[in-house]
């Protein structure tokens, strides 16, 4: 080798550590903000830290744990430009997971591949996380972002993130509490959330052929504005009912649709009849069913339909249930009810009638 000649380089391989370390301090700032007093040490550690201590209250304390993404949902955040709010996603996804089990959720950890590192998109991916987080009562305490060229595109990225939670072990939550007679009551999703973009970019992108900056006068907004709508945290929610009454189960609908989630929690010989009267599917639901000449059955095997998070409570904590969500601006319904299982039901969920106007 000449003194002219230079060896190979990370950066020649296209990754930019001095990127990475700009983005981290980019980040620092809306990561501080999701801090909750249990947290031990700052960000840039190869380890998030969290006082145990804080679980001496508890008699026999569970941890709950979940893992998941977004989905397609990133590549409308990427075809928009537009970063900061896939990360609300993410959190809503993680946490309202685990708060079905009863679990108050702790702790959040990121993971963000990329393709190439642009300190600012990374940045205002963190900020969406932590943002998530602090409306969800929970902190991130880490996480890693990965440079790999050659594997994606510059632009291209995705994003997975882990939570913990915790639940006294007699207020875990879950089927071996609900009886036939619980009421059923849905929370409204405040979109499509982050399930089923595939089939909606299927349906509106590529056989329709709209653009993202399509004015829809269904949604009174773009499409793109529309189908980057943040998934509604419901976490604190479900604990401060969990808090103020009997709650027998929660169920977070995503991948699936309504029926198939609220099936996991109803137990052998149950059967929850909802009742597709009690509400209207948001517009966008009721366009990707017109749009791509769906059957009703189809779209709710894939998507929430306005739905986004169901309780199931004896019938004495309705009156309460329905309270302290309107007190918390949660828009809330009675959805159905849980009966024997009969030779007429095949157990689960099932949902019956017709939406209205859909």
């Amino acid at each position: 080798m000449t003194s002219n000649e230079t060896g190979a380089t990370y950066a020649a391989a296209g990754v930019d550590i001095e990127a990475g370390d700009r983005a981290v301090e980019l980040m620092k700032q809306w990561v501080k903000k999701s801090n909750r007093p249990e947290v031990v040490g700052g960000l840039g550690g190869f380890a998030g830290l969290f006082d145990a201590s804080a679980f001496k209250r508890y008699e026999r304390p569970l941890l709950a744990t979940a893992t998941d993404g977004v989905g397609t949902k990133v590549a409308i955040a990427q075809a928009m430009d537009k970063h900061d709010t896939i990360g609300h996603d993410l959190v809503a996804m993680v946490v309202d997971d685990l708060v079905v089990c009863g679990a108050e959720p702790l702790f959040m950890t990121d993971y963000i591949c990329v393709g190439k590192v642009v300190p600012e998109r990374v940045a205002a991916i963190v900020k969406g996380i932590a943002e998530g987080c602090t409306l969800a009562g929970c902190a991130l305490v880490g996480g890693e972002t990965a440079e790999h060229p050659g594997l994606l595109g510059p632009d291209d990225y995705d994003v997975a993130g882990a939570g913990t939670g915790v639940v006294e072990a007699d207020a875990l939550l879950g089927p071996d509490r609900v009886r036939a007679g619980d009421v059923v009551i849905a929370m409204a999703a405040s979109g499509l959330h982050s399930n089923g973009y595939s089939l909606v970019r299927h349906v509106l992108l590529n056989q329709a052929g709209w653009s993202l900056d399509r004015r829809v006068e269904e949604f009174g907004r773009t499409l793109g504005e529309e189908l980057l709508e943040p998934t509604k945290i419901y976490s604190l929610d479900c604990l401060a009912l969990a808090r103020a009454t009997e709650v027998h189960a929660f169920s977070h609908v995503t991948g699936g649709g309504l029926a198939a989630n609220l099936a996991r929690v109803i137990p052998d010989g149950l059967h929850a009849r909802l009742d597709r009267g009690t509400w209207s599917p948001l517009p966008v639901f009721r366009t990707v069913a017109k749009v791509g000449a769906m059957q009703t059955l189809e779209i709710e095997k894939t998507l929430n339909m306005g739905v986004g998070m169901v309780a199931v409570v004896p019938p004495e904590s309705v009156d309460t249930v329905l309270a302290v969500l309107e007190d918390r601006d949660v828009e809330a319904w009675l959805l159905g009810d849980v009966v024997e299982r009969t030779d007429e039901h095949d157990g689960g969920a099932a949902l019956y009638n017709a939406y209205e106007a859909f």
